[in-house]
């Protein structure tokens, strides 16, 4: 049976390195998992794969939107399963890799057909959020959706917002359309954790960050600071020099929230993926074992 092969982990394990292998050693593709690589504006910031890493290996949902699109998990789900219908025509065993946990499992469970946002109700959202804030954002979901409110993570303007978005949209409770029913798949899933000791992932990303910053992450940012307030740029990295720029810190001080933030990240990645029993751990250094896992599981 045809097999999809999910490679997880947190930011800075070195999920891309492995990847790129393990695809080379199997002949097949990639497909990222990474919500914010598939914005082709903010290749640095997100640790885009390269022009010669895509290079080598196929990769879908790479640069593959704009920077102002608006995407979900829920349209990552029906984008995926559509194309692995037609990639499992040509390999038996496809990889997918990233950190987006809610991304990842909505392709591996399923996840609520959540309805379209309306772009009127989206636009006059974002502008009482970025006039009110966030309190303002909880006490309006609290009116529409008590439900909701009661378990959502009140300190995700990302949730709460789009939370609130869609009970204007559709009249109805955002709770009403979560179900959380596993949706059966017509291929095997194979899911591989990659780790590394906490002290060794804050070392890498801290370079990763630093590499970032050479490489012209700052020139990046400011590019994107016009449109500080789409949603795809309410990512680390951006929003500490987004800060800078305002002048509420100094450059130094930015790139050190950006390590304390990524590593924050990190953290709540792991607590995410630790939740999932059917995910098997290596270390990424170990490419052999993990060879021999999918050979004698597929």
């Amino acid at each position: 049976m045809n097999t999809l092969i999910v490679i997880i982990g947190p930011t800075g394990v070195g999920k891309t390195k492995l990847c790129l292998e393990i695809a080379e050693r199997l002949n097949t593709v990639i497909i990222n998992a990474d919500s914010r690589q598939m914005f082709r504006e903010i290749p640095i910031g997100t640790a885009a794969p390269t022009e010669e890493e895509t290079g080598r290996i196929r990769h879908y949902f790479v640069g593959s939107l704009n920077i102002g699109d608006y995407y979900n998990a829920s349209m990552f789900e029906n984008d995926v399963i559509s194309l692995l219908g037609g990639l499992f025509k040509e390999k038996e065993r496809v990889i997918m890799s990233g950190g987006s946990m809610m991304y990842v499992d909505a392709v591996c469970n399923g996840i609520d057909d959540i309805p379209t946002v309306d772009a009127e109700v989206r636009r006059r959202v974002m502008e009482e959020y970025e006039r009110y804030g966030l309190d303002a954002m909880r006490l309006k979901l609290k009116t529409l959706d008590p439900e909701y409110y009661a378990i959502v993570d009140k300190q995700n303007p990302k949730r709460v917002i789009h939370a609130v978005e869609i009970c204007l949209s559709t009249g109805k409770p955002y709770s009403s359309f979560r179900t959380s029913t596993k949706k059966e798949r017509p291929f095997n899933i194979l899911k591989i954790g990659l780790t590394r000791e906490r002290a060794e992932l804050y070392r890498r990303i801290d370079q990763r960050v630093d590499q970032m910053m050479a490489d012209g992450l700052l020139e990046e940012a400011r590019t994107m600071y016009p449109l500080r307030h789409v949603n795809a740029l309410n990512t680390v990295g951006y929003k500490e020099l987004f800060a800078y720029f305002d002048g509420k810190c100094t450059l130094d001080e930015a790139v050190f929230k950006i390590k304390c933030n990524t590593h924050k990240y990190c953290r709540k990645q792991l607590t995410w993926f630790k939740r999932d029993e059917n995910i098997r751990w290596f270390s990424p250094e170990n490419v052999e074992e993990i060879i021999n896992y999918i050979d004698k599981l597929n």
